[in-house]
């Protein structure tokens, strides 16, 4: 069984950068991005028309007043001081595991938006956190990370650091050796990722400056090593600095039904900033919603990564989709395409179909040479916070090697 990409340990985020804060965040970005409520750039959720001010205090703490079903609105709204919050791993590439994060919160989402009401926009209250976890592979991970703003939100600064021990599978540059080929190997050490972001104006765009840092030494596992021209080398130290750009005119964080999230990113590594290696990673993406009929809303995903230099194996990026375990396409570059259908069935419930394809190539294919990877899958959903339109749910998969993966949603499934 498979959580979706927020369920992966923040290790493996961290290592391929482009992923993260939005993927693989069991310890912080799923936990926070949860109880955070608004989103890390662009504008917070779009409450129920039918909600107000009056309704939402006499609200019960698991039940909606309005129709009595079981709701997490007030409990969301209100949480303020420390939380501690158990979290699932079952990602492929680690394996069944999970762990728990102890939050604090600085301010309550109410708070935040009664802030919000002299700055124009929603401002995310602090957060605070300390996590630890593990997988049934050995893979381990210890940090600590914040999520703050500053200026009346003019200023965001996310961050995180962590010791971990990652017990990983490499398939060959495209994926080539197989299932039955594949090399483990082991990275154990520490890791940062450090982001500062500056809002352009009163708009929904930010600029941003990113440095991650790893300090893992890696070693093959076992003694399993498949016919290569030459066994992959690890690179001890990785360091990076990079730019980045984002808009988000979605018009709820968690559940869209219309608007675009945009981004782009750099990073530079280089021996002149601690680096034993030099090469560049990029991500661009474009996630996309339109409301097809009042109970239809259709989604798209284009998704490019590249990577150029000397970059570890380990660092490559990947094919990201539901049903295709994390890294197990890797190359110099990957490209994803996907589409996603939901059906509101009622006010409570949903259903979703997605289907996608990836290519990986540039490591000894071209694209045209390299294999569409095809994934699809259907899922059901629940409206667990009705004020603020946070939909949960399960999805079922199924990648290009027949292998049925189950996901737990929180929200939207592209980060």
């Amino acid at each position: 069984m498979a959580t979706h990409a927020e369920d992966r340990s923040m290790a493996l985020a961290t290592i391929h950068p482009g992923c993260w804060p939005c993927r693989i965040g069991a310890a912080v970005a799923w936990v926070a991005s949860v109880l955070l409520v608004a989103p890390a750039h662009g504008q917070a959720p779009e409450p129920a028309a039918e909600a107000t001010p009056a309704a939402i205090t006499k609200r019960s703490v698991l039940r909606d007043p309005e129709d009595g079903k079981l709701d997490l609105s007030e409990f969301l709204l209100e949480r303020k001081g420390f939380l501690p919050v158990p979290f699932v791993v079952t990602e492929p590439a680690v394996g069944y595991g999970g762990g728990l994060a102890a939050l604090f919160f600085r301010q309550s989402m109410s708070e935040a938006r009664e802030q919000a009401t002299k700055t124009g926009h929603i401002t995310p209250p602090d957060i605070y956190v300390l996590a630890a976890g593990g997988t049934e592979n050995g893979t381990r991970l210890l940090g600590a990370g914040a999520m703050l703003t500053f200026g009346d939100d003019r200023w965001r600064y996310r961050g995180f650091v962590g010791r971990t021990d990652l017990h990983l599978d490499f398939y060959g540059v495209g994926g080539v050796l197989g299932k039955d080929a594949r090399l483990a190997y082991n990275l154990d050490g520490l890791l940062s990722t450090q982001q500062v972001l500056y809002r352009l104006g009163e708009s929904d765009n930010f600029i941003g400056m990113r440095w991650i840092y790893l300090d893992l030494p890696g070693s093959f596992q076992g003694s399993n090593t498949p016919a290569l021209p030459a066994l992959p080398t690890f690179t001890n130290r990785s360091s990076g600095l990079g730019l980045s750009f984002e808009h988000d005119s979605r018009n709820n964080f968690f559940t869209p039904s219309r608007g675009v999230r945009a981004a782009l990113d750099t990073l530079f590594y280089a021996p002149g900033i601690g680096s034993d290696a030099r090469f560049q990673t990029y991500r661009g993406f474009v996630f996309a919603y339109t409301p097809v009929s009042k109970n239809l809303v259709l989604g798209g995903r284009l998704d490019r990564r590249a990577a150029r230099g000397d970059v570890p194996f380990y660092q490559l990026p990947y094919i990201d989709m539901r049903g295709i375990p994390a890294v197990r396409y890797q190359d110099n570059d990957v490209a994803v395409v996907e589409a996603e259908l939901r059906w509101n069935v009622s006010d409570r419930w949903g259903l979703v179909g997605f289907a996608g394809v990836g290519r990986a190539w540039g490591g000894g294919t071209s694209f045209g040479e390299a294999a569409n990877r095809v994934s699809r899958g259907a899922g059901v959903r629940y409206q667990i916070a009705r004020v603020l339109g946070l939909w949960v749910g399960l999805d079922v998969a199924r990648g290009p090697e027949g292998d049925l993966a189950y996901y737990i949603q929180v929200g939207n499934a592209w980060r």
